[in-house]
């Protein structure tokens, strides 16, 4: 579902007025269809590091057979279980608060290298991200990076199925493109690892939660730094529309972002006199 102009409008108008300082896009399995400027800038991330590097690299785990998400973490080695409660399993730590330390571990563990290392050979790379990294402990992107990241979940032509591309030894695309859907290329992240992520996990428990995701109105799913303002990233398979706001000022941006991006046509929303949604 590509952004009407007069939405893209109001959205670039409301984050204008509200937060003139922040870096945002808004976009589909095709590319952004509206965006700030600086997409160029690297920027701090550090309240994405859980879904841009460890969410995709237990998928490709996952998706190799490597690591299956309700066997005890004990299966793969001491090393793998420490710090945790016998019993506990991947799953758990992908849908609970503060699991996300041991499941750094466990990733790493499997892996052998470090979480940066390890989300730069299996999904950054491939998709073309060569200025996402972790330095000193803080994940650094530039806007445009985050955009290939996010239109590559939304994409038609990624695999329903592991394929040997997904494997941690493949290289980059030899022709250097940066189409997620380029089928020259490899693709890090299957569908059936991002359905299996955009659904409730949880059960009757609440929050309810996703595979590190976080279910929003309107069909939507989110992940987003606890702190604010902190960097927050949509996806809506539903709508075929994904967003991401790095927000410079403390402030209800956050949702009313959202609420102009993926809200239907016609639902109430609270706006100015001058059609802005109002932050």
């Amino acid at each position: 579902m590509t952004l009407l102009s007069d939405q893209a409008d109001a959205v670039r108008a409301l984050v204008e007025s509200a937060d003139p300082g922040a870096v945002w896009a808004v976009g589909g399995p095709d590319g952004p269809h509206a965006c700030s400027g600086g997409a160029d800038e690297v920027l701090d991330v550090g309240g994405l590091t859980a879904v841009l590097a460890l969410w995709p690299t237990v998928g490709t785990l996952v998706d190799e057979g490597a690591l299956r998400l309700h066997t005890p973490l004990a299966a793969y080695g001491d090393e793998a279980a420490a710090g945790t409660s016998a019993g506990t399993t991947a799953h758990q730590l992908l849908t609970h608060p503060g699991g996300t330390a041991a499941l750094t571990r466990l990733v790493e563990h499997l892996c052998g290298s470090t979480l940066a290392q390890a989300a730069a050979t299996r999904v950054w790379n491939p998709l073309g991200m060569t200025r996402t990294r972790i330095t000193d402990g803080a994940l650094r992107a530039p806007l445009a990076d985050l955009v290939l990241f996010l239109r590559h979940l939304l994409h038609p032509s990624a695999p329903s199925a592991p394929s040997p591309a997904s494997a941690p030894s493949a290289p980059s695309p030899a022709n250097g493109s940066n189409d997620p859907g380029d089928a020259s290329g490899p693709a890090p992240l299957t569908r059936a690892w991002t359905a299996e992520s955009l659904r409730i996990r949880t059960g009757e428990l609440t929050p309810a939660r996703g595979l590190l995701w976080q279910p929003a109105p309107h069909g939507v799913w989110t992940h987003h730094a606890s702190a604010d303002p902190g960097p927050a990233v949509w996806i809506s398979p539903r709508h075929h529309r994904w967003a991401v706001l790095l927000p410079a000022a403390s402030g209800p941006l956050r949702t009313t972002f959202r609420e102009a991006v993926f809200a239907p046509e016609g639902s109430p929303r609270s706006t100015r006199s001058d059609g802005v949604p109002r932050a």
